[in-house]
């Protein structure tokens, strides 16, 4: 098993910058591929962006390309989500998510999931 803990949710105005967090710990983080979905209120949860075990993949929903980037440091047990020019419908509930599809880049099969921390976008 993986504990997830995200950080770094915020209130910011539209076209300002966050990073998230997501601090893992249990099993051997790099047995996961990690992923970031979210959900915005009164809608379903959707992928955001995923990236492999290595660091060497990634995939990134078509809303949030070119503006935001995941990452992750395995020395650290943690991948981030730099988001970018952010735009009030990226307002949403933000969750870290591990899948043991550990080689690939997975926009669902997620197997152990965060809290979650809230993104707000002002306009």
């Amino acid at each position: 098993q993986v504990q997830l803990v995200e950080s770094g949710g915020g209130l910011v105005q539209a076209g300002g910058s966050l990073r998230l967090s997501c601090a893992a710990s249990g099993r051997t983080f790099t047995s996961y591929a990690m992923g970031w979905l979210r959900q915005a209120p009164g809608k379903e949860r959707e992928f955001v962006a995923s990236i492999n075990w290595s660091g060497g993949s990634t995939d990134y929903a078509d809303s949030v390309k070119g503006r935001f980037t995941i990452s992750r440091d395995n020395a650290k047990n943690t991948v981030y989500l730099q988001m970018n020019s952010l735009k009030p419908e990226d307002t949403a509930v933000y969750y870290c998510a591990a899948s043991a599809y550990r080689s690939a880049t997975p926009r669902e099969m997620y197997h152990y999931w965060g809290q979650g921390t809230q993104v707000t976008v002002s306009s």
